[in-house]
């Protein structure tokens, strides 16, 4: 699996009680699918993992990997501490995942030594690779990415962090085929950093809204076409990202708000989350129509992205 292209973080659809609409989730899955994602990381952060139980988690996961029908692939996300985290892996294994992204352990806030014993045990208990997701509580130093990478069930890193010195020295560290995401918040705004460093692999949580959009600032910077990158930027995601900073979880509220805008009732985001403002979404609605706008003068140019 070499993830080739945008990848696509789903919304997971629920009713305003909370549960699980499947056939949103179907059909949010195929669009953006059909919409030329490169790879579905099903019920990961956006997805809202910490909020689904495990037999909702497994109906998503299996509906993911109907939908992408093997066009691209399919990782789902799994995390809590190791028994639970194996629990989730094994869920995704039975419904036709073909990779985890292994979210930090609940919680704790664990040493080098004892990150490395949880992913080593995750690695060795699951039926499928994983990639690991640096954040919050788990931040890994050089060398034990460098042990860990070792693993032959472990296959990439997503970086959540942002301390691009260490990913650098990471990146040195650990051995040749490792693959590497960015996977911060609006990754598009640090792209050309990581990409600098050879990371090219992002994730886009705009692309569940705009994907059109999504793809062509991923094709700037795919083919070095920084002027287009520096539009995009001016004109869409830094105004999003003043926006997200407007209210605590809006990096996963603010998406869901996004897709319903653009005509899919995917419901609200679940406890202990809350919707944005109305004032907020807005904002939001007139961001989207300021995108789509850019989106036709780009294509209007006589050089399109």
């Amino acid at each position: 699996m070499s993830f080739d292209g945008l990848l696509f973080f789903p919304v997971t659809p629920c009713d305003e009680e909370e549960r699980l609409d499947l056939g949103a989730f179907r059909r949010h899955v195929r669009q953006g699918v059909e919409a030329g994602c490169g790879a579905v990381f099903a019920c990961c952060g956006t997805g809202e993992f910490a909020a689904l139980n495990l037999r909702d988690y497994a109906a998503c996961v299996a509906a993911a990997v109907e939908e992408a029908g093997g066009r691209v692939p399919v990782v789902a996300g799994t995390g809590y501490g190791t028994a639970m985290a194996l629990e989730f892996a094994a869920a995704a294994a039975d419904a036709g995942a073909q990779s985890l992204l292994a979210l930090p352990p609940y919680l704790v806030q664990a040493g080098q030594d004892g990150l490395r014993r949880h992913y080593e045990a995750l690695a060795d208990g699951s039926r499928l690779p994983i990639i690991l997701y640096q954040r919050d509580n788990a931040v890994f130093e050089p060398e034990t990415v460098a042990e860990l990478a070792r693993h032959p069930g472990i296959i990439g890193l997503k970086d959540g962090h942002g301390d691009l010195d260490l990913m650098r020295r990471i990146i040195a560290a650990a051995p040749s085929g490792l693959l590497y995401f960015n996977g911060l918040p609006t990754a598009e705004t640090s792209q050309r950093a990581y990409r600098d460093l050879g990371v090219v692999r992002y994730s886009s949580a705009v692309f569940c809204f705009l994907p059109q959009l999504a793809l062509a600032c991923h094709d700037a910077f795919r083919d070095g076409r920084d002027d287009v990158a520096d539009r995009l930027m001016k004109e869409f995601y830094l105004p999003l990202v003043e926006l997200r900073g407007l209210g605590p979880g809006y990096a996963v509220s603010l998406v869901k708000a996004g897709v319903r805008l653009r005509g899919q009732d995917v419901g609200p985001v679940r406890r202990p989350l809350v919707d944005p403002s109305p004032e907020h979404v807005s904002r939001l609605a007139e961001l989207i129509e300021r995108g789509l706008a850019l989106m036709e003068d780009l294509e209007r140019s006589p050089d399109p992205p």
